[in-house]
């Protein structure tokens, strides 16, 4: 009688010592001594929240925005005696070179930046539309391009991309961040297949409404399109299909992050861990 253990462990007929596997089961714990992070749109909201869990359990976070001084904040947020610590980048995502060439030699790549706005597909500007796409789907196409290498070298690595329930649903007037999200969803999922080998996971994490400046400035945006009070925005229109009627923490976010980089979550890729009080639930 043929013998049948469990896959990936040692001595079955599994893989064993398959890249990135944990050597043992055991509690959730996120330890990133030595390792170096780099996260996007980390001057604020759940970028900020994502460099400073990841800098707490231990990495160097290369924290990369273009708002300079929302980064300089960040690093004086580190609480003194942080295993890890923060390396400001001011970076402008358009310039896709310099992208690609920030995330050679990282272990984890937080692919968070983004932007929004709000108009019907035919006022919508092609320029902005263009913009928004280049930021949130072709940046981070080239951040990969230049982090995966090292990744690969060294047989482990994990890639987190910050999507959205919009990723998964459309909502009317937002065209160019529901492409973008679609589309991070799509390239998220290629990079898993390609990464499985070498030890390199890659996932989405989808919010729902997040307390950041992103969604106060569509709370504005949105009363103007409907001409309602922001306070209706919130919700008759946000909240309106989520079952829990409140903002979702940047903090929370950044927790779901920490998860999928913890050897317990090995097994987790080309997914999309869904944070949304039940708004994908209908």
């Amino acid at each position: 009688m043929t013998r049948i253990g469990t896959p990936g462990t040692p001595g079955t007929p599994g893989i064993p010592g398959a890249p990135g596997a944990p050597r043992t089961a055991g509690p959730v714990s996120l330890e990133l001594d030595g390792r170096t992070a780099l996260v996007t749109g980390a001057a604020g909201g759940i970028g900020r929240a994502c460099a400073l869990r990841l800098a707490a359990a231990g990495a160097t976070v290369r924290a990369v925005d273009r708002d300079a001084a929302g980064l300089a904040g960040l690093a004086a947020a580190l609480p003194d005696g942080a295993r890890g610590g923060i390396e400001p980048r001011p970076l402008d995502l358009t310039d896709l070179d310099a992208a690609e060439r920030a995330a050679a030699g990282i272990d984890l790549l937080v692919n968070n930046a983004g932007m929004q706005l709000v108009r019907p597909i035919e006022t919508f500007p092609p320029e902005v539309f263009h913009e928004v796409l280049t930021v949130m789907l072709e940046a981070p196409f080239r951040l990969l391009r230049g982090a995966l290498p090292h990744m690969y070298e060294q047989g482990w690595g994990r890639v987190v991309n910050i999507s959205s329930v919009h990723g998964l649903r459309a909502s009317p007037f937002k065209s160019a961040y529901v492409a973008a999200k679609h589309g991070l969803e799509g390239l998220s999922k290629t990079a898993a297949l390609e990464g499985a080998p070498h030890g390199v996971t890659s996932n989405c994490v989808n919010p729902g409404y997040v307390r950041t400046p992103l969604v106060e400035r569509q709370l504005a945006d949105q009363a103007a399109a409907h001409g309602i009070p922001e306070e209706r925005v919130l919700a008759d229109i946000l909240l309106a299909d989520s079952a829990l009627k409140r903002l979702l923490e940047p903090e929370e976010v950044a927790e779901a992050v920490a998860y999928l980089c913890t050897p317990q979550a090995s097994f987790v890729t080309g997914t999309s861990l869904v944070l949304d009080g039940g708004w994908t639930a209908h």
